[in-house]
């Protein structure tokens, strides 16, 4: 892994290249021209994570670069700042330094620091240790969440101490509509939160005039997309594997006022099988799937993509919403997807500035027969 080196001055052309590079490597399938939506040039990260070095007396951030020329080798490179980060995050990260450096309990041991912020400012710290956490690092830790105006949590081998809060709520302006999502430590959250209103912008405009039919959605994670999509259909049907998030996603429902959405903690090959009748129980008689008219599917894998098998059963449906953090794997599923389907909005969403990622969205709609 490189450290991205931020140069705002260079920002255009990073995204000119990228622009470039998705453009050749998808125009075998003859997508529609790329719509591109560019990111904060700096300080778009809203989660990051540190370890904590120690030497002597002294202690900082860190990240690990692995030398180009000794892949085996690690170096150690000291932040003191951190431009990927958002500014909140900035402006903590010297502020809990001095701190730790004060206090003979809150640095032993110490191992990491995990920062979760929102745009408007909230901050979730997590300081995970490699020894057993007790009243007196408690008392002192309960100090500081006062004095820095966060939340804290302690983390050691089986031990895990929430000191006010284990979640922050971010609010995102999408459509003129004030989005509210629930983000708990530790589970997944799109990091860079001006893009992701980009992409909720998005998704809503390629799924406009469904309120005649149903959206299944595939790995909803908190809810992100669910919440911003849900006005735009009938009902929609939401499956999530990890329970943390599927109680996430059910607290943003609560707190969006939306009634049209189930959501259900099922992995994507449980839920295709229970589309085919192959799988019953309890969960899959509570989605009641006989009362759906799904038109289209969304699906935001993880980086692996989608298997041959799930490939062809979003073969099935009219319409395909397809957010990817891959652009290999799309790539790869496209070319069993473009079988049945034309791509008719393609979109790259620059999440991740200064590196070589890229997040794109495509559209697929079904081949007249």
């Amino acid at each position: 892994m490189s450290i991205p080196v931020v140069d705002p001055a260079r920002y255009d052309q990073q995204l000119a290249d990228k622009h470039e590079r998705i453009t050749q490597q998808f125009a075998r399938f003859s997508p529609p021209e790329l719509e591109v939506f560019a990111s904060p040039p700096s300080h778009y990260r809203q989660r990051c994570e540190f370890r904590i070095w120690h030497e002597g007396k002294d202690l900082y951030y860190a990240m690990f670069e692995v030398d180009s020329e000794n892949p085996k080798h690690k170096r150690i490179i000291r932040l003191d700042d951190y431009p990927v980060a958002s500014r909140r995050i900035n402006e903590l990260m010297p502020r809990l330094r001095e701190a730790l450096l004060a206090s003979d309990v809150l640095r032993y041991r110490l191992f990491q620091v995990e920062f979760l912020t929102t745009l408007s400012g909230a901050a979730l710290v997590t300081l995970v240790y490699h020894r057993p956490l007790d009243a007196a690092w408690e008392e002192q830790a309960q100090r500081l969440q006062t004095k820095l105006d966060i939340a804290i949590i302690g983390r050691s081998r089986k031990q895990r101490l929430v000191l006010a809060s284990d979640h922050v709520w971010e609010r995102l302006e999408v459509d003129g509509r004030t989005l509210h999502y629930q983000q708990v430590e530790n589970s997944f959250t799109q990091p860079n939160a001006e893009i992701n209103r980009a992409m909720l912008a998005w998704a809503r405009d390629v799924t406009r005039n469904s309120l005649d039919s149903d959206l299944v959605e595939l790995y909803c994670g908190n809810g992100n997309f669910t919440v911003a999509l849900a006005e735009n259909f009938r009902q929609v049907l939401a499956t999530e594997i990890s329970r943390t998030s599927v109680a996430s996603a059910q607290q943003n429902l609560v707190a969006n006022d939306i009634a049209n959405v189930t959501v259900g903690r099922m992995s994507a090959e449980e839920f295709s099988a229970a589309l085919k009748g192959e799988k019953d129980g309890r969960r899959v008689r509570e989605m009641a799937l006989e009362t759906y008219v799904f038109s289209t599917v969304l699906v935001d894998p993880p980086r692996a993509g989608l298997d041959e098998s799930s490939c062809r059963q979003l073969s099935d449906y009219s319409r395909i919403v397809y957010i990817s953090c891959n652009p290999n794997t799309l790539e790869h599923n496209l070319e069993t997807l473009c079988r049945t389907h034309r791509i008719t909005r393609f979109a790259l969403f620059d999440q991740f500035p200064w590196t070589h990622h890229c997040e794109c969205g495509v559209l697929l709609e079904k081949k007249s027969a």
